[in-house]
């Protein structure tokens, strides 16, 4: 099935949306993009857009640092993705990425006096971290401090910091790193935030331990809450507090909510997937495809019935 793009302020087939090789933003990294699930629901026949607003909102904070103006208000960006994903008619998971971006055919490191550009793409797309539990290491690669890149924004120029991480761990057998922040303490995973359960509490690295602040994280965090009765401890962890925890897991629009098994070739309590972290999991995972009645506002319906 053929997928399609928002992009110069029209639909067009995905292989149609190009930009030029003198674009800025792709020899600086001068964009700022999103991750946004499209849970297909098969006894429904409909797919579900996780959090859309809070996508668009995060992207609008992004833009603000790295003064680029969005073409429109957030509520006609949710509307021209839900009318793009029902276009593409995807009957599957669908991973949808706007990017905000600097669309001058112009060289030169700077943010001021360049023209903004916006596309939608809409793929298909699986599991992320396509394991049941996943197997990680601490990487050598460190996240930056908020005065080198924010990392609080999801700018395309920090992933190249990701991007090493990633293939550190992969190279060295692994599915998945965990980064530290600059001072040693745990930050997240490449693509992810972490948690871990600690004495039957939930924790997990404080926003001072330079993570992005996720919307999978904040959505565990209140599922946590309110469907288990577990408050969430935000605060600075040590490396070795990763090795003697009671359980592990990932979360992220695209990794969903992952257990972690083992830890630079240490297991996490037993080795199997914990008792709290397989609740969330099961929760997580009817929420997002609209299957629990009570968290039925952060779905947005694709398809008209």
């Amino acid at each position: 099935m053929p997928s399609y793009a928002y992009f110069e302020k029209k639909f067009v087939p995905l292989e149609e949306a190009k930009i030029g090789i003198m674009t800025n933003s792709f020899h600086y990294g001068t964009a700022i993009f999103e991750g946004i699930r499209g849970n297909w629901n098969a006894e429904q026949k409909q797919t579900y857009i996780f959090r859309l607003r809070e996508h668009y909102e995060r992207l609008q904070d992004g833009c603000r640092v790295l003064k680029i103006a969005l073409p429109n208000a957030i509520d006609e960006l949710c509307r021209l993705t839900v009318e793009l994903v029902a276009k593409c008619g995807f009957q599957e998971d669908a991973y949808v990425r706007p990017v905000a971006y600097k669309s001058s055919q112009a060289l030169g490191v700077r943010l001021h006096n360049l023209e903004d550009g916006f596309f939608v793409l809409v793929i298909p797309w699986g599991p992320y971290l396509d394991v049941d539990k996943a197997r990680c290491c601490v990487s050598s690669w460190h996240r930056p401090q908020d005065n080198v890149i924010p990392p609080q924004i999801k700018a395309a120029g920090i992933y190249i910091n990701n991007a090493l991480a990633k293939t550190e761990a992969q190279s060295n057998g692994f599915d998945e790193a965990i980064m530290l922040s600059p001072d040693g303490h745990v930050s997240e995973g490449s693509g992810e935030n972490l948690f871990l359960v600690i004495n039957g509490q939930l924790v997990t690295p404080a926003s001072y331990n330079n993570i992005l602040i996720g919307i999978t994280r904040n959505t565990v965090i209140e599922l946590a809450e309110k469907e288990l009765g577990l408050k969430t401890v935000y605060r600075s962890i040590s490396r070795s507090e990763l090795y003697t925890a009671d359980e592990c897991f990932l979360t992220g629009t695209a990794a969903h909510v992952t257990p972690v098994a083992e830890i630079d070739h240490r297991k996490i309590g037993d080795g199997e997937i914990g008792e709290i972290t397989a609740k969330l999991q099961e929760i997580y995972a009817r929420v997002i495809r609209g299957n629990h009645p009570k968290y039925l506002d952060w779905c947005t319906p694709v398809y008209k019935r």
